[in-house]
């Protein structure tokens, strides 16, 4: 089974949690701050990393973005705050998904499995292309025309999923569930506002439509 980080400063939580991961087969370590979690990586590279967004010294978005710099482990979120500017900045600093505290075991175990199968190698990379929007996903990089263009890995996954449905219009719940494992969110907006601004740079054509009430295609206008 996959090997599990948890990364929270309230031993209640980390002894529920690992009790919970444990009993369904998952190999778990804990780390109680934002220091010994990122030491805990370089030790041992977990599969997934459960992590707490308030933790004392570094915090977790801090932690976050650090673990993104060097490897592409999964990592899952935890807040305690039902609001969107803290599930959009985990999920800027390079988190795979989010969950609110309190939460269900079933829903918690829903969500790893969502985000470690999503993870998972199940088809060969390959080249995407629409007009001048190359997606390269054995090089992991995305240009337009001859512009590189920097997208974070969710930005990526987003795009590179719509690149494979080019011209399908792909609805938003169904966008929701393959990137982000939900399918009620305003999440899904804003990472599409962010791509816009990536690839219209000085005016270039628009590729990503919006088809109202349903949800996005990639095509020409």
């Amino acid at each position: 089974m996959a090997k599990v980080l948890i990364v929270d400063d309230d031993p209640h939580i980390r002894t529920a949690l690992r009790r919970t991961l444990a009993f369904e087969g998952y190999v778990v370590r804990e780390a109680e701050d934002g220091r010994s979690a990122l030491a805990a990586t370089l030790d041992e590279l977990p599969d997934l990393v459960i992590l707490d967004i308030m933790l004392p010294g570094i915090d977790g978005i801090e932690v976050c973005r650090r673990l993104r710099e060097v490897n592409d482990t999964s990592i899952l979120m935890l807040t305690a705050k039902d609001e969107m500017t803290d599930q959009v900045a985990g999920l800027d600093a390079g988190a795979d998904d989010y969950l609110v505290k309190p939460f269900v075991k079933e829903e918690l175990l829903a969500r790893i499995r969502a985000v470690l199968r999503r993870r998972a190698p199940n088809e060969e990379p390959r080249v995407y292309q629409v007009q001048d929007l190359v997606l390269d996903d054995r090089a992991h990089t995305v240009r337009r025309g001859d512009r590189e263009v920097e997208l974070t890995p969710r930005e990526y996954e987003l795009l590179r999923f719509l690149m494979k449905h080019a011209g399908e219009v792909v609805h938003h719940s169904r966008l929701l569930a393959a990137i982000w494992g939900y399918q009620q969110s305003r999440v899904l907006d804003v990472y599409i506002g962010y791509l816009r601004g990536k690839l219209e740079v000085d005016g270039e054509p628009r590729l990503i439509q919006t088809v109202r009430g349903v949800g996005y295609v990639l095509r020409p206008e």
